[in-house]
């Protein structure tokens, strides 16, 4: 081109891009497309010359407007190869707005009219504005033709000859492959207009899109709803059927109307259908009205297509899309248009209200992997890169995947079309493993010359943003600037369109080729914009709940924005983003690592199921294995997604992450729409344990593809498939998969509807699961025939332990053979014989079919099946319509089917005759342990206890029970059996037959009845009376609400004397409860029968009976004299003992006397108690006359009117009379009188008058009555909250009486009163006040009131002013004493003041007073006090002080101590403990006890004193050679300090006992303390423990001990003694021929120091405490052989040792043993049977303590027969052990045989809590708490 013709002006300028654009037409004509979309390409234009058309097309894009114009020059220079100088004058002249102009040039002007307007549109006439004009029928129809045909031709020309698609690219190729189209049906609320997600997609029934409209059914829905996700393609296929009209194959439609809700919602006026038709689509040429008529009568045939329908939810205007949803409403409806077709395609989520309940819901499922091959094959077609892309697809799981969404795969296609030409293959991994990489490659492939402008990117992305923030999708020109409409046009980002708002109003719309993309690039934007900060970033990294709110007006645009966020925050394309950002790195480095860091925090959150899933979308597009593990890990154990849809991308994006999971996870859907093949996303996926889905959408294909994915779940142990709609084919599939996972551990097919062919299918296929336990079928229904079947499946299966059938219900249990074992552990229950445990068959069998409509010949067939099958372990077949005959039939079975536990006939029709039939029927039944019939309730329950050859309990006590049944096979009693016959309507008559039915049972063992609930009457009790012999040693028989009489009722007793088996008789009336027991106590009978938790005969374990007393027990009745005289008439044939228990509501005086009287008759009586019974006021002294009448009294009780009590001794007992009157109203003055008569009563035991209403003069009294009362020894008043008030006699004339009164509030005026009872009472010894509210100056005035003529007296106050007070001030209260006092005793912690007095008081000489007194320090008022104490301590022996402070008064209570104990020279013990003392004051007062020259005992220990403190006190030590006692215990000694004393103990040659503890001796010191003890010849006692001497020290000391002749005692624990030293240390302790106490514990001794000990132990030896001294097995057997038959032994610790395989065993007696320690030894069942007979052995043993060991029940059943043996023993510690509710059950039974015992620890043992408590509350000697509750009871009491 001539440079100059550019230079000519804007006509040349024309005239040059018309020749340019004349090179390229059909570039031209495609952005006539784009930027007229609406405009016709006429083909009558082919005619004109080249420039001519040209002319024409810019003379259409120029009259659009400069915005159009611009834009078009911008792509002609972006696009076209245009000289650099054209370039220039193109954008200078056109490319701005000055540079627009309308003039067009001479060839524009020239241009005839006809060429400017070709085409067939015409200008647009409202359809409103024609006048209506009648035409006839001819000219209507014609009209019509000429519209419908103009509508054809104008979508052919429309479409052309390619797909059409909402903004599809130019470049991209024209494929289409349709996307799978489901049938759904979905409660749609009208009311709400939700469809909320859970659709219900058919599976296998894929819908053609000639299906979509099936006008052959005129009955069926007009409304058709097109749901769909984003990306599936529904724009798509509605503009498909546009074409396909278009092409004439819709051929059932005149006319197709396509209308998109993102440009209807911009009419905000109200519509007619004629102005929405013609005015927004295309308007017909002539008289619309007459059209429109047209339309209206042949509705039938027109479709109306409306695209988007969930964007009309959102308001795009100020008033709102009303308008046209009303009219979409009144077209759905039926009110406009009556008979048209109505299509509208939408998102799945909330719905409008204005879709009609009838419309058909169909649902777009994206490609499958045959539609995915098959739209690449036709992407590429004729191109050989197309077997390169399925190579790609096929390797890339990941890819493929994202293909499954359309508009991915699209994406896809073009990606690999621009990669593989210049990539190796296999580099799709790389290149395209997320959907984010995918759009980035996408964006770069649109490029036309592969260069990718970035500010015109960012600012096309800033558009985009600001688009999803308001919610718009559709922009107009003035919303994006030419350049950037130039530039989306150019790389197929963006798309036009013709937008009519009215009739003449159109303009050029644009919009992203796809929501997604928009998204994309306002991704991009916001990573890679400056203008962006990172908090502005992070606001939209949010996850999108799929749940759509009720309250949400629509969905949200922006669902992918957070997944492109996070995709773009992968390191690979961290590149790209620099680029975009110009090189800024850094800061796209910061927002990726702040998107990360969101997402990490939303990893660790809780969320629910559908953000779960979108978390794990956007983890897996960052590619960062961390943040995946971390989310994978992070998920919960049970992950559960309900009612939301899914797709396969969603699972193998959900596979992906948990790729990072070691740990397994159960997966839940629960009501999830899945695509058919969403079960080949699971494919591999190793982590699944659980894998459940429950949905009626699966089907046939559903269950294809899970066949094929589950094999490689390797370690999927659970599948559940319920509430689908698989037939035989999909469960075929299902049945070849399932043998391919061998570990599946439970299988469920509920509620799928499932025939019985199909069922039995299934069931075929459990032989190939090894591991199977559960298969569940319910839901499924079943015939009776078909339910035989599957009993006979159940019965040859060898793995088969339970069937249960009910109604609906179908399970199989499994037990897999390799952990036969293990199950049998956990169900104690299950027993066999020793043969089935060796064969290969070995396992019990549960068939459970309830109300299944079984009858008689069915029962028959079940009974031959059963006979050739395992041992039962239960049948229940209740429910069903066996009747008298089908029962019958079962019950004579039930011996020859070995059932193990029960048989239940319940509910069959059972009638009374049928009964009496049973009963005979099962008399031969030997394992018949309990047969429950109540007619009344339709319950037939037989229980049956296992044959005792095949016996077989847990593992882990079988072995136990074998031995045990061969060691005492005589002594085991016969089994008892339960016969319960309630609520029958039995009666008199019925009894004969029904006891010869019985006889049958009686010789099988002892015979518990049951026949409550029935209409005996008097006559049937006195006839069941008379057949009672007959029957055998019975154990129980219950006759309660059997309407019988009180004569009746107490006619029974006579039964004692002919019944030799009843024990017990308990009555009460009105409740009518009437039962007659055996000699056990009741422990075994629970409150339900028999206790269901132990085995039926764990009764017959060998323990010893006792002699039981009889016992009656009759309340709530009528207890008249005359019936009071019957009852014990009758009762005097009764043997004895016999305890008699009476309650009544109130028993007269005259009751009372009859009863009283007919005592001395009743010799065998023992008890006789009357409990919750009202006495008169009289009714004590009546009871106190017994003592007189009947001389067999021994203690009479009675604790209030209410409660009475009188025990009667027998002829071998001693006499001797116990009182009880608490609980009385006896007050002050009837305690009085009792106490003044208490010289005559013959009392030799208590006397409790406790909870008398008595105050402090009862108290008083009491002080003043005990001299007249020589036999009391002992009485204690608590006036309290206790109330107690108890005198203790003894049978002789005691010299020495003590004297506890508490809480007594004494107030001045009783002082003087209370000092001459004392000074009277010359026996009482000693008082103790506790709590009395007296203060220190009555204590002073009681000490100095008290005098008598000889004696000691000791008065103990316990005060809480004796903690505050000072020693000064209590010394003073001491000073009062008018005795002379030879023992004080202070202690702060019990707030105690003890003082011991001795009468007479002896006068010092005033002399020596006075010269004492002038060598104290101290001021007026000190040498006052100090001159009193010298007076009255002149005497003084001992002085205890206890954690008292000496610092608190300067030091004054030191020196007073001081200049004290310089005048005490009597005093022989002085003790400081747990004291402060400055070091002055010890000062003080070692200078005082220097002076005590005849000190005996001298205790400093538990001090914290300083170093010259100590050794202050260490030279008061010199010169003491008369002591005897010495404890300096826990005072920190060093090496001067213990110079000092080793140099002190030197001259101690009368020292008896020496306490040296943790006093850090240590192995140096301990040889100069050695030293010094070889002058201690008497030393009876040394403790050196926790001194850390070590082997030295123990050698120096090993020297001197055997010339310690006296020594009896010696502790040497936790001294780091290993077993060199502790050899040493044995062979001198053989020498100390005087030992008894050795103690030894906490030193590495090992079994050589146990074995030097065992050579030759000291034969005096009491104590041996050897705990945590690593000794072994043999070790410890050495000592107890040394050990057996000691006489002296009292107490034995080898605790935490290791006994594991030793045997402990005494074979002599040990008289003395009082305590054996072998806490934590591991000892176990094996070692415990030796070592229980060793306790017996042992007649003194008290404690016992093995806690912490491996004790099961066998354990406890040993320890249980040695209980009753046992008549000291009163602790048992078994915490921590492993005895189950079993053996603490054998516990109690042991108990009850008789023992002293007080309390056995069982706490941490495998017991259940409730079982726990249940078993205290029968014994509640049994402790199960942490905490030790008896650990406060001295064990002596």
């Amino acid at each position: 081109m001539d440079p100059v013709d550019l230079q000519l002006g804007n006509k040349n300028l024309w005239s040059c891009l018309v020749r340019l654009l004349s090179k390229d037409p059909e570039w031209l004509n495609a952005k006539m497309k784009f930027f007229l979309p609406n405009t016709d390409l006429d083909s009558r234009n082919e005619t004109l010359d080249p420039e001519q058309r040209v002319t024409l097309q810019l003379n259409k894009l120029h009259v659009q407007g400069s915005a159009t114009w611009q834009s078009f020059i911008h792509c002609v220079c972006m696009q076209l190869e245009v000289p650099l100088e054209l370039e220039v004058l193109l954008l200078s002249t056109f490319g701005c707005d000055d540079g627009f102009t309308s003039q067009l040039g001479t060839e524009g002007k020239s241009l005839p009219k006809s060429q400017l307007h070709q085409g067939l549109k015409r200008p647009h006439q409202s359809c409103g504005s024609s006048p209506r004009r009648k035409q006839c029928r001819k000219q209507q129809l014609e009209l019509a033709k000429k519209y419908l045909q103009l509508l054809r031709t104008s979508a052919q020309q429309r479409y052309g000859s390619r797909i059409p698609g909402s903004g599809q690219p130019h470049a991209f190729h024209q494929v289409y492959v349709p996307p799978i189209l489901r049938r759904a049906t979905a409660s749609l609320d009208t009311q709400e207009g939700a469809i909320m997600g859970d659709l219900k997609v058919e599976d296998g029934t894929d819908v053609s899109i000639s299906d979509l409209f099936n006008t052959r059914v005129n009955k069926g829905p007009r409304v058709t709803v097109l749901l769909g996700k984003s990306g599936m393609g529904k724009t798509t296929l509605a503009h498909r059927l546009c074409q396909k009209w278009a092409e004439g194959h819709l051929d059932c439609f005149q006319a197709l109307f396509l209308f998109e809700f993102r440009q209807l919602n911009l009419i905000t006026r109200f519509l007619t259908p004629s102005q929405l038709l013609f005015d927004l689509y295309l308007s017909p040429e002539l008289d619309p009205d007459a059209v429109f008529q047209y339309l209206e009568k042949n509705a039938d045939q027109v479709l109306l297509i409306f695209d988007g329908l969930d964007e009309a939810l959102q308001p795009m205007g100020p008033d709102g899309p009303g308008s046209v949803l009303t009219l979409f409403s009144r077209l759905c409806r039926g009110t406009l248009l009556p008979g048209c077709r109505v299509m509208a395609t939408s998102r799945p989520g909330k719905l409008p209200a204005c879709l009609p309940a009838e419309a058909a819901m169909v649902y777009m499922l994206g490609f499958d992997g045959p539609r995915v091959e098959e739209y690449v094959n036709h992407f590429f077609s004729a191109q050989p890169s197309r077997e390169g892309a399925l190579a790609e697809l096929q390797t890339n799981g990941r890819l493929r995947s994202l293909c499954a969404v359309p508009a991915l795969c699209q994406v896809a296609c073009l990606c690999l079309h621009h990669l593989l030409p210049d990539h190796a293959p296999g580099q799709s991994v790389a290149l395209l493993p997320t959907m984010t990489q995918l759009y980035m490659q996408m964006v770069l492939a649109l490029s036309p010359r592969g260069h990718l402008p970035t500010t015109s990117l960012l600012d096309l992305g800033e558009v985009a943003l600001r688009g999803l923030e308001t919610g718009k999708v559709i922009f107009y020109a003035k919303d994006i600037a030419p350049p950037l409409i130039a530039f989306g046009a150019t790389h197929s980002l963006l798309t036009s369109f013709c937008i009519r708002t009215g009739p003449g109003h159109q303009q050029t719309g644009y919009a992203f080729t796809h929501v997604s993309l928009q998204e994309f690039l306002a991704a991009l934007h916001l990573m890679a914009s400056p203008k962006v900060d990172k908090d502005t970033l992070t606001q939209h990294v949010t996850l999108h709940s799929r749940w759509v709110q009720r309250t949400k007006a629509r969905l949200n645009l922006s669902d992918h924005l957070p997944t492109f966020l996070a995709g773009l925050a992968s390191c690979t394309c961290r590149p790209f983003l620099s680029h975009l950002a110009q090189g800024n790195e850094d800061c796209v480095g910061t927002k990726q690592a702040a998107v990360v860091q969101v997402l990490k925090k939303l990893a660790t959150r809780k969320l629910t199921g559908p953000k779960v899933v979108e978390l794990c979308h956007c983890v897996n597009e960052t590619q960062e294995p961390e943040l995946a593990s971390l989310t994978a890990q992070s998920l919960p154990y049970q992950l559960p997604f309900h009612n939301f849809p899914l797709t396969c991308t969603d699972l193998a994006t959900l596979t992906n992450i948990l790729e990072h999971r070691e740990a397994p996870i159960h997966l839940d859907f629960d009501g999830c729409p899945l695509e058919p093949h969403c079960p080949e996303a699971l494919v591999g996926c190793g982590q699944i344990e659980n894998l459940s889905f429950k949905s009626r959408k699966c089907g046939d294909a559903f269950a294809e593809a899970l066949s094929r994915s589950l094999p490689t779940m390797g370690r999927l142990q659970m599948l559940g498939l319920a509430g689908s709609k698989i037939t035989a084919r999909g469960i075929s599939h299902l049945v070849k998969a399932l043998p391919l996972c061998p570990q599946l551990e439970e299988v469920s097919f509920r509620d799928n509807q499932l025939s019985d062919q199909v069922v039995l299918n299934i069931v075929e296929v459990l032989p190939h699961l090894p591991r199977l336990r559960k298969l569940d079928l319910s839901g499924n229904s079943v015939c009776v025939s078909t339910l035989l079947c599957l009993a006979r499946v159940a019965v040859t299966c060898p793995t088969i332990r339970m069937l249960q059938a009910r109604k609906a219900d179908l399970i199989f249990l499994l037990s897999p053979p390799a952990e036969t074992t293990a199950e049998l552990q956990r169900a104690p229950d299950l027993q066999e014989s020793d043969g089935q445990r060796k064969g290969a068959q070995s396992r019990s069998l549960t068939l459970r079919l309830q109300k299944c409509q079984l009858q008689v010949h069915d029962a028959e067939t079940l009974i031959a099946l059963l006979q050739e099958g395992p041992h039962l372990e239960e049948v229940d077949l209740s429910g069903n319509q066996l009747e008298d005959e089908g029962c019958r039939l079962m019950a004579e079975a039930a011996s020859q089917l070995h059932i193990a536990r029960k048989l239940d006939l319940s509910d069959n029709g059972l009638s009374l005759a049928g009964v009496h039939c049973v009963l005979r029927a099962v008399s031969a039944c030997w394992t018949l342990a309990e047969l429950r019939i109540s007619l009344q309730h339709k319950t037939v329950v037989f229980m049956f206890a296992q044959e005792p050859q095949e016996q077989e309990g847990p593992q882990e006590r079988a072995a136990f029970l074998d031995s045990l049944t061969l060691q005492m096979r005589s002594e085991l009693p016969l089994s008892s059996r339960r016969m319960r016959l309630t609520h029958c309507g039995l009666q008199a008559k019925h009894l004969e037959q029904l006891c010869k039915a019985l006889g049958g049972s009686c010789h099988l063992g002892h015979l518990h009845l049951d026949f409550s609930g029935n209409a005996l009457g008097d006559e049937g009790a006195t006839r069941l009376a008379q057949l009672l012999p007959g029957l055998g040693a019975l154990q129980s028989l219950n006759l309660s609400e059997n309407g019988l009489s009180l004569d009746a009722v107490l006619g029974l007793a006579r039964c004692f004397s002919t019944l030799q088996w009843l024990f017990h008789l308990d009555i009460s009336f009105e409740s009518q409860h009437i039962l007659l027991r055996g000699d056990k106590t009741g422990r075994d009978i629970w409150a339900t029968g028999s206790s269901p938790d132990f085995p039926a005969g764990a009764e017959f374990l060998g323990f010893r009976r006792r002699c039981i007393p009889r016992s009656l027990r009759l309340s709530e009745c009528p207890l008249e004299p005359p019936s009071l005289a019957h009852l014990c008439a009758t009762l005097r044939e009764c043997p004895g003992p016999l305890e008699l228990q009476l309650s009544c509501e109130f028993l007269s005086d005259q009751s009372l006397e009859t009863l009283l009287d007919c005592l001395p008759r009743l010799p065998q009586l023992s008890l006789l108690q009357l409990s919750q019974t009202g006495l008169s006021p009289k009714s004590p002294f009546l009871l106190a006359n017994t003592l007189s009448l009947c001389p067999r009294v021994k203690k009479v009780d009675l604790r209030s009117l209410h409660h009475a009590t009188l025990h009667f001794r027998s002829n071998e007992e001693q006499e001797g009379v116990c009182c009880g009157l608490s609980a009385n109203l006896l007050g002050d003055s009837g305690l009085r009188c009792l106490l003044e008569c208490l010289p005559q009563v013959p009392i030799s035991g208590l006397l409790d008058l406790s909870h008398n209403s008595v105050s402090q003069e009862s108290a008083l009294y009491l002080v003043e009555t005990l001299p007249s009362c020589p036999r009391v020894r002992e009485a204690s008043v608590n006036l309290g909250s206790e109330q107690s008030f108890r005198i203790h006699f003894s049978k002789e004339d005691q010299a020495r009486k003590t004297l506890r009164l508490s809480e007594c509030s004494f107030r001045p005026e009783h002082v003087s009163r209370l000092a001459t009872g004392l000074s009277q009472s010359l026996q009482l010894m000693e008082l103790t006040l506790t709590q009395c509210c007296l203060d220190q100056e009555q204590v002073a005035i009681l000490l100095s009131l008290v005098g008598r003529p000889a004696g000691l007296f000791i008065l103990r106050v316990q005060e809480p002013w004796a903690d505050r007070a000072s020693i000064l001030s209590l010394l003073e209260v001491c000073a009062q004493a008018s005795g002379s006092i030879t023992e004080i005793s202070i202690s702060k912690a019990q707030q105690q003041l003890c003082v011991q007095l001795e009468f007479p008081r002896r006068e010092e000489n005033p002399e020596a007073v006075a010269l004492r007194l002038a060598h104290c320090d101290l001021g007026t008022h000190h040498s006052l006090l100090v001159g009193q104490l010298m007076e009255t301590c002149a005497r003084l022996q001992q002085l205890s002080l206890s954690q008292v402070n000496l610092c608190e008064d300067n030091d004054a209570s030191s020196r007073l101590l001081q200049n004290l104990l310089l005048s005490l020279s009597e005093l022989k013990t002085f003790r400081l403990t747990s004291s402060c003392v400055s070091t002055e004051g010890l000062t003080h007062l070692a200078s005082g006890l220097g002076h005590c020259h005849h000190l005996e005992e001298l205790d400093l220990s538990n001090n914290q004193f300083d170093e010259e403190g100590t050794k202050a006190l260490m030279r008061a030590l010199e010169g003491k050679w008369m002591l005897k006692r010495l404890d300096l215990s826990h005072l920190l000694l060093n090496s001067s300090a213990l110079t000092l004393l080793t140099h002190g103990l030197s001259h101690m040659t009368c020292l008896q006992s020496l306490r040296l503890n943790r006093n850090s001796i240590g192995d140096v010191g301990c040889c100069h303390l050695s030293e010094a003890l070889r002058a201690a010849t008497s030393l009876e006692e040394l403790d050196l423990s926790h001194n850390q001497i070590g082997d030295a020290g123990v050698q120096h000391l090993a020297t001197i001990l055997p010339r310690l002749p006296e020594l009896r005692k010696i502790d040497l624990s936790v001294n780091s003694i290993s077993p060199a030293g502790g050899m040493q240390l044995a062979e001198s302790l053989v020498l100390c021929r005087h030992l008894e106490e050795l103690m030894l514990g906490c030193n590495a001794l090992g079994d050589p120091t146990a074995l030097g000990l065992a050579r030759e132990l000291p034969q005096h030896l009491r104590v041996l405490h050897l705990p945590f001294s690593h000794l072994g097995p043999g070790g410890a057997l050495s000592l107890t052989q040394a050990l057996d038959g000691s006489p002296h032994l009292e107490e034995i610790s080898l605790a935490e040792n290791n006994l594991a395989g030793g045997v402990l065993r005494f074979c002599k007696e040990l008289p003395l043993l009082r305590q054996i320690d072998l806490v934590s030894c591991k000892i176990d069942n094996q070692t415990i049977k030796l070592l229980t007979s060793s306790f017996t052995r042992c007649p003194a043993l008290e404690v016992i303590l093995l806690s912490w060991n491996l004790l099961g029940d066998e354990a406890a059943a040993e320890l249980a027969q040695v209980l009753p043996q046992m008549g000291r023993l009163k602790r048992v510690d078994l915490e921590k052990n492993q005895i189950t509710a079993f053996g603490a059950w054998l516990l109690a039974e042991g108990l009850a045989q008789g023992s002293s015992i007080q309390v056995i620890r069982l706490w941490n043992n495998p017991i259940p809590c409730d079982t726990a408590q249940r078993l205290k509350s029968q014994e509640p000697r049994l402790d199960f708490a942490f905490f030790d509750n008896q650990s406060q009871a001295p064990w002596g009491t």
